[in-house]
């Protein structure tokens, strides 16, 4: 058996599955990819897939089961060009277009920003369609083969994998969407943005960049060290490690799911404590001056 590191995203969320008694789920994507793996190799165990809005989408594993998959896009933006050049090669899939709505990146705030209609399109399109109702007596919360989730609702599964960057990720349709199904929430190191943050991190090159800066900084015991922007917090435990408990470190971002993901990494990493983690704006930090060295 592969040891938990070395699973591909596929083998992840086929054990999550397992764990959670389920043989057929229906499956929300931004990031076609992150289930691409599944439509190849494991397409009976798909109910149906609903793409929305991806900015980058590969029609190719989803040829034999087009017509399970439902593309949600904006009028404009790469999604809405990624999902018309995919229509032409699963002819019957189903096409959702978000009337005057433009997604311009991975960015993009859809499910905050057209709520009601993408719950109601995917409630339309997953309803008649089969899928497993979860062991009743299952975890609500937790973590198997590396993915984090939560459930909430009660029907047939529905798995919503995360977003890139999108801050709200799908938190504002879940209170509808779980009047129909259990869906459950994902999110951890190896899928959406954050595994795409975590493995540019392990790069050598990134490496080797982090420990220039460092090298240059300087820092001295004692100083205290906020870093902006952090996003998933791989620089920060890179730090954190690094460092030791010589010096105070704060995380700050925008971005709350982002946050989120980067205290349960550093917790997993057993950095708990070692690093502060803040919501924060760098346009209007909340610290005071001169708070850190």
């Amino acid at each position: 058996m592969a040891r938990e590191a070395d699973l591909s995203p596929t083998e992840r969320l086929t054990m999550l599955m397992d764990h959670l008694g389920l043989g057929v789920a229906h499956f929300g994507t931004p990031i076609p990819r992150d289930i691409s793996g599944m439509a190849a190799d494991y397409p009976g165990r798909l109910g149906g897939v609903v793409l929305c809005v991806p900015s980058r989408l590969d029609p190719a594993p989803f040829t034999d089961i087009d017509e399970r998959v439902l593309m949600i896009s904006g009028e404009r933006g790469p999604a809405a060009e990624a999902t018309a050049r995919a229509a032409a090669r699963l002819p019957s899939a189903e096409r959702t277009v978000l009337a005057g709505y433009s997604a311009p990146g991975s960015w993009s705030d859809a499910v905050a920003d057209q709520t009601d209609q993408i719950a109601a399109r995917m409630i339309a399109f997953l309803g008649p369609r089969h899928a497993d109702v979860p062991r009743s007596a299952g975890p609500k919360v937790g973590t198997h083969a590396g993915i984090s989730y939560r459930v909430e609702g009660a029907g047939p599964a529905l798995i919503l994998l995360p977003f890139f960057l999108a801050p709200s990720q799908w938190d504002p349709a879940i209170p509808r969407l779980a009047e129909r199904f259990t869906v459950v929430m994902t999110g951890g190191q190896h899928l959406g943005g954050v595994a795409s943050l975590e493995d540019r991190a392990q790069m050598a090159s990134y490496q080797a960049m982090f420990r220039t800066l460092i090298d240059t900084i300087a820092p001295r015991p004692g100083e205290t060290i906020l870093e902006i922007g952090c996003g998933a917090g791989s620089l920060v435990r890179l730090l954190a490690r690094r460092l030791g408990t010589a010096n105070s470190i704060t995380a700050a971002d925008v971005n709350p799911f982002l946050l989120r993901e980067a205290a349960q990494l550093a917790e997993t990493d057993g950095l708990t404590g070692a690093i502060h983690f803040q919501h924060g704006n760098a346009q209007a930090l909340p610290f005071a001056d001169d708070a850190f060295d």
